[in-house]
């Protein structure tokens, strides 16, 4: 005879099933950097994620043409990928600082280094194409760091997946 599940129809099916396996948690990790519930690090770290993504695009499209407006639409997308990364990161540490569970998790503190990592790599980029003429320095160092940042991003994503999805990190299950 088989029960039926504790878990509410509207939660996502991963995070009920890791709370009511016993996983990581037992109850979700509710970020203080937040408005009306909502956390700010998620809300804000996509703008930057995504010029810095496209600034994979264009680089190799200055690369493949020379057009100097791939240069200066790369300058334009590592300087918004790096201060808005910036101002995304600063959300998260303060969930990292002020929010016991997330500190003793050590999957939060390697998403907070590598994401460090990849925001002093895009401040970098940012800075060697700033002044002079835009294409001057992209190949090969502005194009080579754009590939770095962009693995450094695929990697912090995937620790900010599992923070939520295993830990339920900023996630609210109930109804």
């Amino acid at each position: 005879m088989s029960t039926p599940s504790a878990t509410p129809p509207d939660s996502s099916p991963v995070i009920s099933s890791t709370l009511s396996a016993g996983g990581p948690t037992d109850e979700p990790i509710l970020s203080r950097a937040a408005i009306a519930g909502h956390p700010l690090h998620p809300m804000l770290i996509h703008f930057p994620v995504a010029a810095l993504i496209g600034l994979v695009g264009a680089d190799a499209a200055y690369v493949w043409n020379g057009d100097p407006f791939w240069a200066r639409a790369g300058l334009w997308l590592s300087g918004v990928g790096a201060l808005g990364g910036w101002g995304a990161s600063v959300a998260g540490l303060v969930d990292l600082i002020t929010v016991g569970r997330i500190r003793r998790l050590v999957t939060a503190w390697g998403h907070a280094l590598i994401a460090v990592m990849m925001l002093s790599m895009a401040s970098m980029n940012w800075m060697l194409r700033l002044g002079g003429e835009p294409g001057a320095n992209v190949v090969p160092w502005g194009a080579g760091i754009t590939g770095v940042t962009a693995a450094f991003i695929a990697l912090a994503a995937y620790l900010g997946g599992r923070l939520v999805y295993e830990h339920a990190v900023a996630v609210d299950t109930s109804d």
